[in-house]
């Protein structure tokens, strides 16, 4: 992970346009291509952010530097600062003995590295494909206050506990109370932003990701939205649905999520347990 704390201009645009005025910013970026701009306030939230896939271009002195999505150098393995210079150095990072092909593609990248590693970040442009659109983030660096980097190793998975964790394990068991006909594929389906909850399918065989919480907001309705997008890039899940399932859905989440055309549905706790009946529906007697 590389963090820059930084003052910058970020200017979107794509489907719409916005621009944050020049301010000193935390600027995130992660190993998967996730890009968030930070202020000191408002909570949690990033000002601004891109989600992978992303494109990610960097220029130091006003001159374009090869690095990767990661923001650490494309130097086949060389990933810090001291790293590159002592690649520049000829200091051999490399374990085997290069061939010629390799040494003078190895010593070039270096010098390429060695020759702007020393001038600031100036701008990092990060872009994405939005169906037949791109979406673009600018970020025009005037000062750079730090910018360090984390090798965060593997995340472990996320453990659920207390309520969601026993709705996850009952709907797992009882499917059909997420939609009619739901059988379970997969508890805790992996992706490469998180895992989905439940992967089911419907009863006409098609896929679909349900997400489970305690009580269903706003940003629950964003996380579902952002692993269907990432689902749907595999061909063989491009029609995949997405359902909201908890205790409780508050109202503006069950619009938004309509308006994506996502399915909701609040359970009760006590009767997935077996310890009330399903309340009866009209016509049901």
């Amino acid at each position: 992970m590389r963090l820059i704390v930084a003052r910058c201009e970020v200017r979107y645009s794509g489907r719409l346009e916005a621009l944050l005025p020049e301010a000193l910013r935390l600027l995130m970026i992660k190993s998967d291509g996730s890009v968030m701009v930070h202020a000191d306030t408002g909570g949690f939230k990033p000002q601004n952010w891109m989600t992978p896939p992303t494109v990610i271009e960097l220029e130091r002195g006003g001159v374009p530097v090869p690095e990767v999505a990661s923001g650490f150098p494309d130097l086949g393995g060389v990933r810090t600062v001291t790293e590159a210079r002592a690649a520049a150095a000829g200091l051999g990072l490399v374990e085997e003995e290069p061939t010629p092909a390799e040494r003078a593609a190895a010593d070039q990248a270096a010098a390429a590295a060695a020759a702007v590693i020393d001038e600031p970040l100036s701008k990092i442009v990060v872009r994405k494909r939005a169906g037949s659109t791109e979406d673009r983030l600018d970020i025009v660096i005037s000062e750079v206050v730090s910018d360090v980097f984390h090798d965060m190793g593997e995340a472990a998975a996320l453990e659920k506990s207390g309520v969601e964790r026993e709705l996850q394990e009952l709907l797992a068991d009882a499917p059909h109370h997420c939609g009619d006909g739901f059988r379970l594929v997969r508890r805790e389906w992996p992706t490469d932003i998180g895992p989905v909850d439940l992967m089911c399918r419907d009863e006409d065989d098609g896929w679909v990701a349900v997400e489970i919480k305690r009580v269903g907001t706003i940003d629950a309705v964003e996380q579902l939205s952002r692993y269907l997008e990432r689902m749907r890039d595999d061909p063989g899940m491009g029609d995949i649905k997405g359902v909201l399932a908890a205790q409780s859905i508050k109202p503006q989440a069950r619009v938004l999520a309509e308006s994506r055309g996502l399915g909701w549905v609040e359970v009760d706790l006590d009767v997935l347990r077996g310890d009330r009946e399903p309340a009866l529906k009209l016509f049901e007697l």
